[in-house]
Formats: structure tokens, C-alpha cells, sequence
């Protein structure tokens, strides 16, 4: 399947713009849900000054891309799974009285034939509806879920989300900014990217792709293939040929002001592997930059353990072993064709990025530095 790709910033959809007749109370909670194509998460949080308090949270394996790709549909063990899931989180929402939420579905629910089962089940098991959003909304909520990891010396970004089913890129232009209002900038993104009325300087969304292979699909399309390390070189020149058009990648770009940042459990486990960590640790792991030569050296790691070593190896974890190594190919294929040299590791993504939105529409967030 041919990557979705389109030209500028216009395919964006345009910010939702509600009136607000009273003033929102900063004591409400909100919570985010990303039904991906391997896990279903949540996280509940509270506005704190410019950002949030989380209060409670969620994550439960699902498997929903398990047959997908050779079936185009969603198995009845993994929806089953799914609406399981799904009961626990309607539970910790009761239970906090939850006020706000966005519950959405993504590439796994975007590409099954029976994904309106799904959503129909969730709701009759839970009361819940489930939203499946477009692509280009998931990479716009990544993108703005990154803000606090924005360097103000960053004129070039690349913001990547290496999902279970897609790989979304989105290419920032920052140079007209102001250094000390650039991760400012891309909070205001939550509005959507069609900003050209704005007041404030303005973060320009050179070009985005959202590539339709993440560490699940990857791996189930060289699944046939036995040796391990020609399964990763192959898994890795396939992900590279589909980034071959992205706009940006056809120019050379200044190694200078150029800033990478990653947000998928392949990047936090790279660099928890990279950290030595028994436990995960997301205080030490999220805001922390890697070279490319460290990631390397963990990706060699993971190839000398050979399958049966990353199932045993505690910092991989069994949940994560079996994407690791597609994840890791996608994550090596953006560094060998971007002029940087570091990495910028984000425990953070679509959930958080749901969170900020819509904080930001309600005006429960301070604008404070972030």
C-alpha cells in the first residue's frame, strides 16, 4: 500500500471553533483513549499551569492488527479482547466522573472491513463511542503532544510517531519564530495547522506523510522470512523506499538547528535498553536525547540476542519483543536519511496530544512557558 501524502498545510482540518458561555472549571477532569493497532490506553489527567497532572491511567495489549494485514479484518478474539479493555476504562471514567474525553480508534479500526462492528460492540458493552480519526489528525496530536520537548534552537523539526499499524512524519518549519516561543508554537497547533490569521508567530508545516507500515504491519509482511538479521535489512530498505517522496527528504537539509524527535514504545525502549534500566522509568527515558551511534549499538544488542535472547531480556519486555526489531528497522531507516546525529526520545503521543487539545479549546491551560 502506497504511504497517504499530501501537498502543504491546507489538508489539515480546519480548528472547531465553539462558544464558551461560561468560564470552564480548572477543576475538571479529562481523559484521552487511543485504540491502536496493538494496545488500547488511556490516560485520565487534570489542567495543571501550562500542562497537566495525570490521575489516573490505562493500557491493556488488544492485538486488534493480529490477522489484519493477511485478512483485512479484525479477528473476534482480538475485538473480544478490545471490548474487555474498554470495560475497564468506562469503569475508571464512572468512577472519577470524568467531564471531558475524546476516545478515538486509529490505523487498525481505519483499515478493517468490520471495524463498525467493533465500534458498535464497545458501545452496546459500555455505553462508550469510539472515533476513528484520520491520519492526518493523529500526526497533527503527536506533533502538538511534543511541544515541551522543542528545543528553542531548533529552526528544522521532524516530529515522528512510529505507531503499530502507520508511521506518521511531520516537517516543521520554525526559522520565522521567535527561539523562546518555539515550543509555544507548536502548542498552537492544537487549533489545527491552517493558522494563518493568527497573532503569534506561527509554526509552518512544511510537508507530512503517514506511511502505512508501523511495527506490526512491518513485521507481518517479512514474517515468511526465517533468518533474523536479513528480515531486519529487509524490513528496514522497505520502510526507507516509502519515505523516498517525502518533500522535505528531496532536499539537502542544514545539520544545524535540525531536531528529530521520536514518540512510539520503540523509541522509549531503545533508550531504556540504552539506559541499562531494569524497571522503566518514563522520568528518565521521555526529554532524553541519543546519538545515533548509541542507538545503533542497542540495535546491534537486540541482533546478537537473536529472538529467543529478546524474549528473555528484561528491559525489552515480552509484551514489546516481538515489534522491537521492525520498530528498530523503521527507527534506523529515518536516521540514515536525516542529517542529524541525535535523537530526541518522547514518552509521550497521541493521548497526550488529545489531552492538550482540548484543554487548550476549553482555556483551562495557563500560557506560561511549557
Amino acid at each position: 500500500m502506497a504511504p497517504k501524502r499530501f501537498n502543504g498545510v491546507g489538508v489539515f482540518p480546519n480548528a472547531v471553533e465553539t462558544s464558551a458561555p461560561k468560564k470552564p472549571d480548572p477543576n475538571a477532569l479529562y481523559a484521552a483513549l487511543d485504540l491502536g493497532t496493538n494496545s488500547c490506553r488511556m490516560l485520565i489527567a487534570q489542567p495543571k499551569g501550562s500542562q497537566f497532572h495525570v490521575v489516573d491511567s490505562f493500557s491493556k495489549s488488544v492485538q486488534l492488527g493480529q490477522g489484519l494485514e493477511k485478512y483485512g479484518r479484525m479477528s473476534r478474539t482480538s475485538m473480544h479482547r478490545t471490548v474487555q479493555a474498554m470495560r475497564v476504562c468506562q469503569q475508571k471514567l464512572a468512577r472519577h466522573k470524568v467531564s471531558h474525553m475524546r476516545l478515538v480508534a486509529t490505523e487498525a479500526c481505519r483499515r478493517a472491513s468490520n471495524s463498525r462492528d467493533l465500534i458498535r460492540a464497545v458501545r452496546r458493552e459500555t455505553g462508550l463511542t469510539l472515533e476513528i480519526i484520520k491520519p492526518e489528525e493523529e500526526a497533527r496530536l503527536a506533533v502538538v503532544s511534543c511541544a515541551p520537548l522543542v528545543s528553542t534552537k531548533t529552526e528544522q523539526l521532524l516530529v515522528v510517531d512510529i505507531g503499530g499499524g502507520s508511521t506518521e512524519l511531520v516537517w516543521i518549519d520554525l526559522s520565522n519564530v521567535p527561539s523562546r516561543d518555539r515550543p509555544r508554537a507548536i502548542m498552537r497547533l492544537h487549533a489545527g495547522f491552517k493558522n494563518a490569521d493568527s497573532p503569534f508567530p506561527v509554526a509552518k508545516v512544511v510537508d507530512w506523510i503517514s506511511v502505512p507500515l508501523g511495527v506490526a504491519t512491518l513485521r507481518d509482511q517479512f514474517a515468511d522470512v526465517e533468518d533474523d538479521a536479513g528480515r531486519y535489512a529487509l524490513m528496514s530498505c522497505c520502510f526507507e523506499e516509502n519515505l523516498a517522496d517525502f518533500a522535505p527528504y528531496a532536499n539537502a537539509q542544514a545539520r544545524d538547528g535540525f531536531q528529530i524527535i521520536g514518540t512510539s514504545g520503540t523509541v522509549t525502549t531503545v533508550a531504556a535498553s540504552h539506559l541499562g534500566l531494569r524497571r522503566y522509568d518514563r522520568t528518565k527515558v521521555d526529554g532524553l536525547r541519543m546519538s545515533s551511534d548509541q542507538i545503533n549499538a542497542v540495535v546491534q544488542g537486540y541482533l546478537d540476542l537473536g529472538p529467543s535472547g529478546r524474549r528473555r531480556d528484561p528491559r525489552i519486555g515480552q509484551d514489546r519483543q516481538a515489534l522491537i526489531m521492525s520498530g528498530s528497522a523503521i527507527l534506523q531507516a529515518l536516521l540514515r536519511v536525516w542529517p542529524t546525529d541525535r535523537l530526541s526520545v518522547a514518552d509521550r503521543g497521541l493521548r497526550e496530544g488529545l489531552l492538550y487539545a482540548q484543554m487548550s479549546s476549553d482555556g483551562v491551560l495557563e500560557d506560561g512557558p511549557l
